[in-house]
């Protein structure tokens, strides 16, 4: 079914008009123009619509508002797209509000309908970036699509991962895409219109009000076969978006972590909830295993070491695995300088192949 775009972007923006009466007007009418055009009566024979809606709509006289923001939309290289377009994404029509339309700078596909989300709290600790950076890392490995807010803190580690390791990663903001939030991942936006998408379902020139983040969470539990809480205090948005998912009847994976960390308090309590105690990305997919075996099926091959490392570089990696290790251990062990040690780790940073944590830490990639 065709749907005017620019005008539906039209009739979104009369008050009252959330998202389940649009759905209901667009089946009633069966297009945008017939619905400019019917009665107010007519109008208010649809189900969910009211005389007082009715009386809205036919008072609407912003008729400019759909062209601008298409025009808009062209000039940051945004498409629109709606409900009923083929692109949609499927398993987000599966939720009980999905929305109408979408802002979209990137590209949409089918292998990301296999995603998983992965959120958490804007102030990890070193465990929560560390656990983010591994589960993200091995998601992609199978081809899975990975779902966050591009928020500070887990979302950005986990876009970041994703990126690094040349997966799809999708963000979902809670502002339009002319209003990046928050500000320094400006970047991070660029890569992930690149690697992926970044949607919205809010009008070009919407800020980041506190009010659009819970309808933001519900999109990403939306656009998702489960969602992961790597590390979230009790309060964290993390937890809404994790019982948004139930709500979806999508599964919920969580994180144990220290239980005298305030920053754990909340991935512990849904734990206790229900949520999938989940220590291993196996624990996902054992969940997950028929809904995910389309991907599972074609699985990426595990990034070979580089041929062309020097010995002592290798003899580092041979060394270090997932656990942090301090500069000062890792070259006694090695038998060499520090200095040394970490001329080597650098290099082999700068390869992706090792991270550097505060106070000198290091882990392998």
């Amino acid at each position: 079914m065709y749907i005017d775009v620019e005008q539906l972007i039209n009739l979104s923006a009369v008050s009252g008009v959330g998202q389940a009466r649009l759905r209901a007007l667009v089946a009633h009418f069966k297009s945008v123009e017939k619905i400019w055009a019917a009665s107010a009566k007519q109008l208010a024979a649809v189900d969910s619509i009211d005389l007082r809606t009715a009386g809205k709509i036919k008072a609407f006289q912003n008729f400019a508002l759909g062209k601008k923001q298409l025009s808009r939309a062209k000039e940051l290289g945004v498409r629109v797209i709606s409900f009923w377009d083929e692109e949609y994404p499927s398993i987000l029509k599966q939720i009980y509000d999905p929305p109408v339309l979408l802002f979209i700078k990137g590209s949409i596909k089918k292998i990301d309908n296999y995603s998983i989300s992965v959120v958490g709290t804007r102030a990890p600790s070193t465990y929560g970036k560390i656990v983010a950076e591994k589960f993200t890392r091995e998601l992609c490995e199978k081809n899975i699509t990975i779902v966050s807010g591009m928020a500070r803190g887990i979302d950005t580690v986990a876009h970041q991962t994703a990126i690094r390791a040349g997966g799809r990663t999708i963000a979902v903001l809670g502002s339009g895409l002319d209003k990046i939030y928050p500000p320094e991942n400006k970047s991070l936006f660029e890569e992930i219109s690149q690697r992926g998408a970044v949607i919205s379902e809010f009008l070009l020139g919407t800020g980041p009000d506190a009010t659009n983040f819970p309808r933001r969470n519900r999109i990403i539990a939306g656009m998702s076969l489960g969602t992961l809480v790597v590390e979230a205090g009790v309060k964290s948005g993390a937890l809404l978006t994790a019982n948004l998912a139930v709500e979806q009847n999508r599964e919920v994976f969580a994180v144990p972590g220290n239980i005298n960390s305030p920053k754990s308090a909340g991935t512990n309590q849904l734990i206790k909830m229900g949520a999938k105690l989940t220590s291993s990305v196996n624990d996902i997919f054992v969940e997950l295993e028929i809904k995910l075996r389309p991907v599972l099926q074609k699985e990426k091959q595990s990034p070979q070491i580089p041929s062309d490392l020097s010995e002592p570089e290798k003899r580092i990696l041979s060394l270090l695995s997932h656990e942090p290790i301090h500069i000062d251990k890792l070259a006694l062990q090695l038998e060499r300088g520090t200095a040394e040690v970490l001329s080597d780790l650098l290099a082999l940073e700068f390869r992706a192949l090792v991270k550097q944590l505060p106070g000198k830490f290091f882990v392998k990639m």
